[in-house]
């Protein structure tokens, strides 16, 4: 996602950098390179020129000429004008009490139907009672793929085989939705190759004679400025609530993302970014805007660690940490689940500074290290993967054997775990994930407005000894006890 723009904007943020003397022209060269980038990514023309537009006016100022570090307060003028373009973030989905009706709509191939089922697992989380409704009676096999959602989903799908008028099916389902007092009833409609008088005047009787508390428009983002035509014609004739894209993760572009919210006026609500049921992200501007920057998006990647395991699994788990009985077994488990193909890539994607990791990662066979790490693990005995520290010469050597790999590798694998587990156990901690995540996006944001302050630490005026540095750090320690111990009181 975003792989052409990140590098084209990297290159051009690089080629104002380490300047002896920036100049205008300078600025302008590094501006000219933002702009072929945002093109290259397949933003809209006008889009890109108004945009363009508000970061040069800032870029040129004499404020960011005579700075220090002109490349940062670029990537900020960037960062703020992206939030602008982007819109601010704005509720996913607005429910009342009682039945709540969405009705979404789209081309066929946008994925509509599976942005539905998606839909209805992300609501499914918040314990919310869904309906599915086969309102798509155009494209063969539909209201059979919706069932199959269903099942999988656990959830029922309402259909009328043989009827002819969705408008009937939608009417017929919202009452019964009433009726069994479902909370959230999803109508997938039917979509065309192409938009139609026909198709809008049938999408505009649903509307009048259901009357959805909203309407949802689901695009396809690897389609491009075709994705945002879409969006318009839709519009102007449904006055959509909202607009989900799909496929995001197949296009490395994403200028349709950027173009949508800014030509149709329409907010983004959601983005797809994989094939899984999982896979729908409510949509975010920070986050989005800092992840077209290369500086990963914090909360999205938590959200994406924390559907790994269910909540139980998760809260056993969390209970070890916090003991220190954090084990190899564990370290085996963790590494088996984030070995989903493409999952590792993704995660690293999420990461500040993680798009360097994932073009590394993409030169080596992950699944082939997995299974290596996994090998090594498995060839332990029970007592030495509870007990790392008893593995001597011999038992590497064993090991090793075991798994095929050499004993340094071995070695590598306890120094990495060792490594690993203080910051597993500090994560457990109560608190510890916020504060974390607060660091992490303080950094973010420093990294996108350099001109914010940031608390720093004030020089003593001599280098402390080695006692000295001992008493500070047990200082600290104590600060930090003191502190999770008086939030814990709070609860």
């Amino acid at each position: 996602m975003f792989e052409s723009l990140q590098d084209g904007l990297r290159d051009a943020f690089k080629s104002i950098s380490g300047r002896a003397k920036l100049t205008e022209s300078n600025m302008r060269d590094g501006l000219k390179m933002v702009e072929n980038a945002l093109l290259e990514a397949d933003v809209s023309y006008t889009v890109v020129q108004d945009f363009m537009k508000q970061v040069s006016q800032r870029a040129l100022g004499e404020k960011v000429l005579g700075s220090l570090s002109p490349d940062q307060q670029l990537v900020g003028i960037v960062n703020e004008e992206l939030l602008s373009l982007l819109g601010k973030g704005e509720e996913g989905i607005r429910l009342k009490p009682g039945t709540n009706v969405l009705m979404m709509c789209g081309l066929q191939g946008s994925g509509k139907t599976t942005t539905c089922g998606k839909l209805t697992q992300l609501l499914k989380r918040q314990n919310l009672k869904c309906m599915l409704v086969a309102a798509d009676l155009q494209r063969p096999a539909a209201i059979q793929q919706l069932h199959v959602l269903g099942d999988q989903l656990g959830v029922p799908v309402y259909s009328e085989p043989g009827e002819k008028d969705p408008v009937s099916v939608c009417r017929n389902a919202v009452a019964k939705a009433k009726q069994d007092e479902i909370e959230v009833v999803i109508l997938d409609t039917a979509g065309r190759l192409a938009i139609d008088q026909e198709l809008m005047d049938q999408l505009v009787l649903i509307d009048k004679r259901v009357q959805p508390d909203q309407v949802f428009l689901v695009v396809d983002g690897m389609t491009g400025q075709d994705a945002v035509n879409s969006a318009a014609a839709f519009n102007e004739a449904l006055t959509l609530d909202g607009v989900i894209m799909t496929k995001l993760d197949g296009d490395a572009r994403g200028g349709a993302l950027l173009s949508v919210r800014h030509v149709t006026g329409v907010p983004l609500k959601f983005i797809g970014t994989g094939e899984q049921m999982d896979a729908l992200e409510p949509f975010r501007p920070d986050g989005m805007a800092s992840r077209i920057l290369g500086m990963g998006d914090v909360v999205a990647l938590v959200d994406e660690a924390q559907k790994l395991i269910d909540t139980k699994e998760r809260e056993a788990l969390e209970q070890k940490m916090a003991s220190g009985q954090f084990t190899l077994d564990d370290f085996r488990d963790q590494i088996d689940k984030i070995a989903r193909p493409g999952l590792m890539q993704k995660m690293m994607g999420l990461l500040p500074g993680g798009a360097q990791l994932k073009d590394a990662m993409n030169q080596v066979d992950t699944g082939q290290e997995t299974r290596r790490l996994i090998g090594m693990i498995d060839s332990m005995t029970a007592v030495e993967r509870k007990n790392p520290k008893v593995i001597d010469i011999s038992r590497r050597k064993r090991i090793a054997a075991g798994a095929g790999v050499q004993p340094q590798q071995v070695n590598e694998l306890i120094k990495q775990f060792e490594m690993m587990k203080p910051m597993f156990t500090s994560m457990a901690q109560p608190g510890s994930m916020k504060e974390k995540m607060a660091m992490v996006q303080e950094m973010q944001q420093q990294m996108a407005n350099p001109g914010r302050t940031m608390k720093t630490k004030k020089g003593t005026g001599k280098r402390l000894s080695a006692s000295d540095k001992k008493k500070q750090k047990k200082e600290r320690e104590k600060m930090l006890r003191d502190r999770l111990r008086k939030k814990k009181k709070n609860r």
